[in-house]
């Protein structure tokens, strides 16, 4: 049986199957085809839009994604940018080079990056390598304050090698991705009990769950997002504050807390009845750090571990009494330096011989497990005079075998939870006149540093709070 199909030669109801077939075929594929039958001649000028992917799209903020670029020109030129709004409206965006294989694709966790924010195979440059985009305010650093909302990253493929601030390119494919600080069924608990003014967060189900008390530096106020990633993590953690908020007792430029303020803390944590009280370790940063060891030594709190990173082992601010409260938080200003740019340095008001003698911790009565971590390129904190000190003390004592220190060079003061962008210099004060903080650290190096400070906090922790 012969038929007629669209002004074509009569064929055979096989041949003519076989032809629809191919035509089918050719059009879920990337590359054109063609085919040769009874003297004619088929090709198809379908071809694949370009395809940005990144995987998973949603994930917590210590995770890597995988972003690839997919249905690309062999070996064409092609950017890869991330752009972001911080919740305070500023944009921040990193963007790299990359030139596309011979199969026309682009693996950010396989291939190097040959210009932009950063070089080399870095798999999430995207992300830590994010800064202020051109123009934006002096002094910017980037911190979630709402930590059950995500920061949402628009990543998007452009031609050529450009800068995603000149946008002279045209944008190929783009994908949006979200981090986030606190997993699903991660709890969020105000707590105002006891005089103690913090945040609970509780990882899903019913506990009981090792925790952490988590401490931070003299910026003040409660700062939430490290804790929602510990509880994501599996642990309870209680985000403390000690300075600058309005449920605390004024004037909010002081310490008006002493120690038993961080016992009822420290206990509160412990007795409450999703957390295995015998397994509750501090976390501190900066100030918060010195207050860690402060209170492991000085009350009868026993916590089950410490991690401190970049602190003193003394105040770098004055009494007012023995306690720990203070009559202001600026530090003695003979010991501050400026770089060329005006900035200040803090790095060596810390420095053990200038600490004020009385504040001074007897870390000779540690009794727990201690991890202290050293940025080498801190400017805020003297913390590799700090740790050598500490280092020493522990062995004259007889308990080297308590500390574990990791030393980063190129990491800065702000080590933060992996990929978080650092902020080398920051606004410190606007009155009574602006004034921006050198707090080091090198984008690459500090990005490595975070990374693997991180995952040595959670193996420290594992150890020491759940065995």
């Amino acid at each position: 049986m012969f038929v007629s199909c669209c002004g074509l030669k009569c064929l055979s109801i096989n041949t003519l199957l076989h032809l629809l077939m191919t035509v089918w075929l050719m059009c879920y594929k990337d590359i054109p085809l063609h085919y040769y039958s009874s003297g004619i001649r088929w090709k198809s000028s379908y071809k694949q839009a370009p395809l940005l992917t990144a995987a998973p799209t949603r994930a917590l903020v210590d995770e890597q994604i995988s972003i690839k670029g997919r249905f690309l020109a062999s070996h064409c030129p092609v950017t890869v940018c991330a752009q972001m709004h911080s919740e305070d409206g500023d944009l921040w965006e990193a963007f790299a080079h990359y030139y596309a294989k011979a199969d026309g694709t682009v693996n950010l966790t396989r291939d190097h990056s040959v210009g932009g924010s950063y070089l080399g195979c870095e798999p999430m440059g995207l992300f830590w390598g994010l800064q202020p985009a051109p123009g934006s305010r002096e002094g910017l650093r980037l911190r979630k304050k709402n930590v059950e909302t995500p920061f949402v990253v628009q990543v998007s493929l452009l031609e050529g090698h450009v800068s995603p601030s000149e946008r002279q390119s045209a944008e190929l494919a783009a994908v949006t991705t979200e981090r986030s600080y606190m997993a699903p069924g991660v709890q969020r608990i105000d707590i105002r009990q006891d005089g103690v003014v913090a945040t609970l967060f509780l990882p899903p189900g019913p506990g009981p769950f090792p925790a952490v008390l988590d401490l931070w530096g003299l910026i003040g106020g409660l700062t939430e997002y490290r804790s929602g990633l510990f509880a994501s993590r599996g642990y309870a953690s209680l985000s403390l504050a000690y300075l600058g908020h309005q449920d605390l007792p004024g004037p909010p430029n002081h310490i008006n807390v002493g120690e038993s303020y961080f016992k009822a803390a420290f206990n509160l944590l412990k007795s409450h009845p999703q957390v295995c009280g015998d397994r509750v370790g501090i976390v501190g940063f900066s100030y918060g750090g010195y207050l860690s060891l402060r209170i492991a030594t000085q009350t009868d709190v026993n916590p089950t571990c410490l991690v401190c990173i970049n602190c003193p082992i003394g105040s770098t601010i004055k009494f007012s009494n023995p306690d720990g409260r203070t009559e202001r938080l600026e530090s003695d200003m003979k010991y501050w330096s400026y770089s060329d740019e005006s900035h200040v340095i803090f790095r060596d008001i810390s420095l053990p011989a200038n600490l004020y003698p009385e504040t001074k911790v007897k870390v000779e009565l540690l009794s727990c497990p201690l991890m202290y971590i050293v940025g080498e390129d801190d400017l805020s904190t003297s913390s590799l005079e700090n740790a050598n000190l500490i280092e020493e003390t522990l062995r004259a004592a007889g308990k080297s075998q308590l500390l574990t220190c990791l030393s980063y060079p190129g990491a800065g003061h702000l080590i933060e939870p992996p990929y978080t962008p650092n902020s080398r210099e920051s606004l410190w004060r606007n009155k009574p006149k602006k004034l921006l903080s050198l707090w080091g650290g090198h984008l690459a190096p500090h990005a490595a540093a975070q990374e693997d400070a991180w995952k040595k906090i959670l193996d420290f922790m594992e150890s020491n709070l759940r065995q």
